[in-house]
């Protein structure tokens, strides 16, 4: 199997979770090789994300590793199995890669917790208020630029519409809510698209007024995706200068509590839709 030339986040992470399995059983390179009848280069390399493994070999791998859990070596073979391309690969070479990675870590996630403080959640944003925030790029995109990159993120949103939805949560704050992109007439447009998504059986939109002061990570915009066990979860965090991706346990761990924390301060969905209706009618 040829080695693979750009990495995705995911396919570094499927790496990296098989050097987990070996780090756990206590064993080197060398140790592994000897164990599994393959070369330190091969493990290495597939460690790495450089190269794929089959399915089957994961199973014999996790085995001889003597890994207990059933449900986390099942979710490594899942991610094994994946061998054909997402739709976000038509976008390659044309916009970030981390844009990319996001979208197919949405594409398999089990669920979505996102908190947005000054922006609209990407999956809930309409065409005329991502143009707007497009518009205030800079330097600002060419029409050719910003007609894909209004295309990748409208074709986010179809991981809402498939047949088995991952679980959604969207906080956020009261400033986003208020900060109007391009006209009064795309924000109310925005405003009443948030609302009607929010009706959605799997979506949860919580607003944090100002009232409710402070939260954790308060500076940041985040989406803590899950996977399909918590070994497997992964947060974004948006940046200045793109997004970064982490999954070490410690990151999960402050993350998952930073969410917890931040949406006991929020207000319940049905408050929620009332309170973005009363500032729509100000719009």
């Amino acid at each position: 199997m040829p080695p693979r030339k750009l990495l995705t986040v995911r396919q570094r992470r499927f790496g990296s979770e098989l050097r987990r399995l070996r780090e756990h059983a206590g064993l080197t390179l060398a140790q592994a090789a000897e164990r599994l009848g393959a070369d330190r280069t091969t493990i290495s390399n597939t460690e790495s994300g450089r190269f794929g493994v089959s399915p089957q070999r994961v199973r014999a791998w996790a085995d001889h590793y003597e890994c207990p859990d059933e449900a986390y070596v099942d979710a490594l073979v899942a991610m094994a199995s994946e061998r054909e391309s997402g739709w976000w690969e038509h976008y390659r070479g044309e916009l970030a890669d981390d844009a990319l990675d996001l979208a197919e870590l949405e594409h398999h996630a089990a669920a979505i917790r996102s908190v947005q403080v000054m922006y609209m959640p990407g999956l809930l944003q309409t065409e005329a208020y991502a143009r707007s925030v497009f518009a205030e790029s800079v330097p600002p995109p060419s029409p050719t630029r910003q007609r894909r990159l209004l295309s990748h993120r409208l074709r986010r949103r179809d991981v809402l519409d498939r047949s088995d939805p991952p679980n959604c949560t969207f906080l956020i704050h009261e400033a986003a809510l208020r900060m109007t992109y391009g006209s009064p007439a795309v924000a109310r447009g925005q405003l009443a698209h948030l609302m009607q998504e929010s009706e959605r059986g799997n979506v949860a939109v919580r607003v944090i007024p100002f009232a409710a002061g402070g939260f954790p990570f308060a500076s940041s915009s985040a989406h803590y995706v899950h996977g399909i066990v918590p070994q497997l979860d992964t947060v974004q965090v948006d940046t200045a200068t793109g997004s970064s991706f982490l999954d070490a346990e410690t990151s999960l761990v402050n993350w998952r509590v930073a969410l917890d924390r931040t949406e006991e301060r929020s207000l319940d969905p049905v408050s929620s839709r009332d309170f973005i209706r009363r500032i729509a009618r100000q719009a």
